[in-house]
């Protein structure tokens, strides 16, 4: 049976079982509308999955379409994405909110927006104009009353906003930058225990010895330091009858470290030479928090010059993750160290100066009014210095984050508005070269045979320091531009005939780390062990094979610390247990395994903290580290801490047992990893809602296999036990033959919770199906259900033609 076959087969099977929805019906739904500012009549066939296929006149009318069907998909999630953005959830939800808009504020991209357009091409503020426009020609329908308000909305009594096209590109924090967090939590260490302490947070990598920067004392730095960012960058939460829930310091220090550190990405292309098909096999399954609506939608774009498909951010125009007819592109988190931490002393006499080449500087001070619904307008005072917005103030300090965010070019994603229509290796190079944020592995496949990687992104020079801790913010220590494309590793068609990425550290041999500092704190390399581990071993790699390792369970982490527990003993029963399960297990983490839940409720929630205890006492127990840390440390142990190692695992490891007995009952062959570790969502206003629609909005829970150490990513809540994070949208595409290539979406595509496309994909994405990514006309065709025939409606379309 071939791979496209056994997908078939597959969805087949799910449907007859009848889990999560019957079997879609055949029947094609038409919807004629008028669109004011369309400029020629269009088609949107939206397939039995959910999946729009925008076909249009001309380029523009294409984004023009993008951004209407993303407001008719997902409209209040990209409304709240661009209030959250620019700072203006207070003037729809209220007072509450002021302080997270004031914050956000000062993340905003405050440069020339002609330097800006032009940083990322020719293409791409004609192509976000056209976007906006056609959000705003749905907003416009729905405020007039001729198309409904989503039922968020209601239970918010707001309204959607019409954008502008700048809102698209000024909004910065949505991106994944690093790593102020772990500079400040590396500073608290530092001052607590020392740098050496840290070693058990996070390993650096290549190896890599850091020290405090002269003229830095580590104890002025606060936990609450980046209270402020981490305000700009979290979600927007919604309460009940109650007030929002106020963060403690540490509580809102530790869930910024844990979020940049649960979020990474897997993604792997190979060479025609290695495949079942002769053809390149492009893979990628995007790791970011899990949540309805789904943080990517899948959407085609179709004009003449232009047929792309895949995922991106529903409030961007383009796609980040897909194909056109020539090219696949795939990423991941390359850890590029693009954010830095300074701190200044303050003029005793002016709190509004900080010492900069020995002289005292002003800030630059920026008046915000914030309006507020239901309340006077509040003033807001935005304080900046040279590096970037001040985000505390003590009396004696300033403390600036400086980050790439602040220069042109540096929206995140927004850069794959360029290389979405690009159609070789050096067009893609050369596009790829002006990327500034988020950094990626950026992977590439063509019809050619070409495959290839880039590491991609605006990397600052730091000639004198590392960037792991802050720094004296007075001029000793300034960025000296950034490196250059070339500057950066890449490859092209290698001799292994493919290349993989999952967030690890995969700077080449020879490559200059030490003089370039590109990043020293990357993921574990559990995930790429393993898929190293496959691909390595098959020389004949099927599109199932590619589906299969994306869902592979097998964590190489876990058989590290089973190699450490081997030649152990105990004589504490709840040890003993512990020890005959995790000895006699597979490192597999399936939903059936005892050993699993015992292994994973051990390794994230005991064993870190007892050989802090043991081995840093003084260190305080910070998040945002990693579980590779403590297994490197352990391993390296020296024969004279190895019986109190070995103490310290088998006393962690017996209250983990006690744990699992405690949530699962007494009967050890009846534990199950499904039953601790499954997926549950929730939109952020269901505490807004009835109890009725609450559950209309919820979906799940179901059982899902793997960690955060294994390709099949799911980083789980250690209070809740939920999936917190893992893959986003999932694609494997066999390059050339389109059509035969397959993809899913979690929970489903729509935002809407009455909407069949809101939860239909949640049974295949947890059990590690797909469906069927249609390209070409006649597959869209027959795998539509619903078509919108559009046509101009008497209104002067606008936006520019890219």
């Amino acid at each position: 049976m071939n791979s496209r076959l056994a997908v078939l087969f597959a969805l087949s099977l799910w449907f007859v079982a009848g889990i999560g929805r019957a079997e879609p019906s055949s029947a094609v739904r038409h919807h004629p509308l008028d669109v004011p500012g369309l400029a020629a009549p269009a088609t949107i066939l939206v397939d039995q999955w959910g999946v729009p296929h925008i076909q249009a006149a001309s380029q523009r009318d294409a984004f023009f379409l993008q951004g209407w069907n993303a407001a008719r998909d997902r409209l209040w999630q990209i409304d709240l994405w661009r209030k959250r953005g620019l700072g203006l959830l207070a003037a729809s939800f209220g007072p509450a909110y002021a302080e997270q808009d004031r914050a956000a504020r000062l993340f905003l991209y405050r440069g020339d927006m002609t330097a800006e357009w032009a940083a990322y091409g020719p293409k791409a503020q004609g192509r976000a104009e056209a976007f906006v426009a056609g959000v705003n020609a749905y907003v416009g329908e729905v405020r007039a009353g001729r198309l409904p308000l989503p039922v968020e909305f209601k239970l918010t009594s707001s309204q959607p906003d019409l954008w502008q096209p700048q809102d698209v590109v000024r909004i910065r924090s949505h991106g994944l930058s690093r790593n102020a967090p772990s500079e400040v939590a590396r500073a608290q260490v530092a001052c607590a225990a020392g740098l050496d302490a840290d070693l058990l947070r996070r390993k650096l990598e290549p190896a890599w010895t850091t020290k405090v920067p002269a003229g830095l004392d580590p104890c002025v730095v606060p936990a609450d330091v980046l209270h402020d960012y981490e305000l700009a960058t979290r979600d927007v939460e919604f309460a009940g009858p109650g007030p929002l829930a106020v963060k403690t310091d540490s509580q809102a220090l530790a869930e910024l470290a844990d979020r940049g550190a649960a979020e990474g990405s897997n993604n792997w292309v190979i060479s025609a030479a290695r495949t079942a098909t002769g053809r390149p096999i492009l893979a990628n399954d995007p790791h970011r928090a899990l949540g309805v609506p789904s943080l990517r939608y899948l959407v085609h774009l179709k004009a003449p010059g232009l047929d792309v498909i895949g995922a991106g951010e529903p409030a961007l125009p383009g796609v980040s993750v897909g194909h056109n007819e020539v090219i696949a592109f795939g990423l991941t988190i390359f850890a590029i160290d693009q954010e830095d931490l300074y701190v200044y002393d303050l003029n005793p006499a002016n709190p509004r100066q900080y010492r900069y080449g020995g002289v005292w500087e002003d800030m630059q001070v920026v008046h915000e009014t914030i309006p507020v619904k239901g309340a006077a307008p509040r003033e807001a005072e935005l304080l900046f210095t040279r590096h970037g917005p001040v985000v505390k103030t003590d009396g004696k300090h300033a403390f600036a984050v400086r980050t790439v965010w602040a220069q042109p070019g540096t929206s995140a994603y927004f850069g794959s508005i360029e290389y979405d229509d690009a159609k070789d290796w050096p067009t893609f190079y050369a596009d790829m070269s002006q990327w500034g944020a988020p950094s990626e592995n950026m992977i590439f496949a063509s019809t050619a045979g070409d495959i290839g990687w880039i590491g991609a992104g605006r990397a600052p020079i730091r000639p004198n320091w590392d960037g792991l801790l802050p720094v004296p913010g007075d001029g000793r220590y300034e960025w000296k531009g950034f490196l250059t494309a070339d500057q950066l590793p890449s490859v092209h068609n290698p001799a292994e005939g493919w290349f993989a990425s999952a967030n690890e550290m995969n700077l080449p041999a020879g490559y200059p780390a030490a003089e370039r500092k590109v990043g020293f704190e990357w993921s574990d390399p559990s995930r790429i062990t393993r898929i190293k581990q496959v691909l390595g071993a098959n020389g004949h790699v099927s599109l199932a094979d590619s589906m299969n390792l994306q869902m592979d369970a097998t964590s190489p982490e876990a058989c590290r610390l089973k190699a450490l527990l081997a030649p152990l003993s105990s004589t504490d029963p709840d040890a003993a247990l512990g020890l005959s399960l995790i000895k006699a297990w597979d490192c597999r983490e399936g939903v059936g395994s005892a050993a699993t839940a015992v292994y994973e409720e051990w390794a994230v929630k005991h064993l870190s903290d007892a050989v802090i205890d043991a081995f840093a006492p003084k260190s305080p127990h910070l998040a945002g580290g990693t579980l590779d840390a403590v297994v490197t440390f352990l391993e390296a142990a020296k024969a004279a801490t190895a019986a109190q190692r070995q103490d310290v695992m088998l006393a962690s490891l017996a209250k983990a047992v006690q744990a699992v007995r405690t949530r699962l009952g007494d009967d050890p062959a009846a534990w199950r990893w499904g039953a601790m570790h499954h997926a549950s969502f929730a939109p952020a206003v269901a505490p807004l809602a009835d109890a009725s629609l609450a559950g209309q909005m919820t979906v799940g829970p179901l059982e899902v296999r793997g960690s955060a150490s294994t390709p099949a990513a799911a980083t789980w809540n250690p209070k809740l036990y939920t999936a917190i994070s893992g893959a986003s949208v999932r694609l494997d595409m066999d390059v050339g033959d389109w059509d035969n290539s397959v993809a899913v979406n979690t929970p489903g595509q729509s935002g809407d919770p009455y909407s069949p496309h809101y939860r239909d994909l949640f049974p295949l994405w947890a059990g590690g199906d797909y469906f069927p990514l249609v390209f070409s006309d006649a597959a869209v065709e027959a795998a539509a259900r619903d078509i919108y025939d559009l046509t101009p409606a008497q209104i002067p379309a606008k936006g520019t033609a890219p």
